[in-house]
């Protein structure tokens, strides 16, 4: 059984508790403490409210803590908002929150809750199958790194992102039936586990 954590502090933490709670052998958890980080493989950085996360990951002392686990090779992965807390920068901003992923994102790219849209498509890399995007006041990656993989773009924009074990989407795989990003999440974790035992 492997303990995948969700940030618990704000936003769609209950939707991806039950998404990975319909895959055999995952053990959903909710991280609201270093502690509770000590014991989670991989952690999910949830869609919500990017400023208001940042802010509670600094009340509850966890920045530091995430950024020495992901530094180590600890998988995260972050939806929409969880993608602003990752990058390294930030478009048009002075402020960066944890600093993980070598991206520079834009946030609400799309434009406000008006704007949210729902697509399809297919990411080889996750599934051979399409899956449902859905996005909602979403960031997209204007700058990334030689190290990070691009795993999908929507009109020339990258919207899934990869970097070695760090894993950020635009969109929100927690708001539709699809398992296929949770699995290939819950895959990454797996390989980060052998790695290490």
């Amino acid at each position: 059984m492997i303990d995948i954590g969700v940030l618990a502090l704000q936003g769609s933490i209950a939707e991806h508790l039950r998404s990975l709670s319909r895959i055999e052998g995952v053990n959903p958890c909710e991280v609201r403490t270093a502690s509770d980080l000590e014991k989670v493989s991989g952690l999910i950085l949830p869609g919500g409210e990017s400023t208001t996360i940042g802010k509670l990951i600094k009340d509850f002392e966890l920045s530091e803590h995430i950024v020495k686990k992901a530094e180590k090779g600890m998988p995260v992965w972050g939806t929409c908002a969880g993608m602003i807390l990752m990058a390294k920068k930030v478009a048009d901003e002075e402020y960066v929150h944890l600093g993980i992923m070598d991206i520079t994102v834009r946030r609400n790219a799309y434009g406000g809750q008006l704007d949210s849209f729902s697509l399809a498509a297919c990411i080889p890399a996750v599934s051979q199958e399409e899956i449902p995007l859905v996005f909602i006041r979403a960031p997209w990656v204007e700058n990334a790194g030689e190290k990070v993989r691009i795993l999908l773009k929507i009109n020339n924009r990258p919207v899934a992102v990869q970097q070695n074990s760090l894993l950020a989407t635009s969109f929100h795989p927690e708001l539709t039936m699809s398992l296929a990003f949770h699995k290939y999440f819950a895959e990454i974790v797996k390989q980060y586990l052998e790695k290490i035992y």
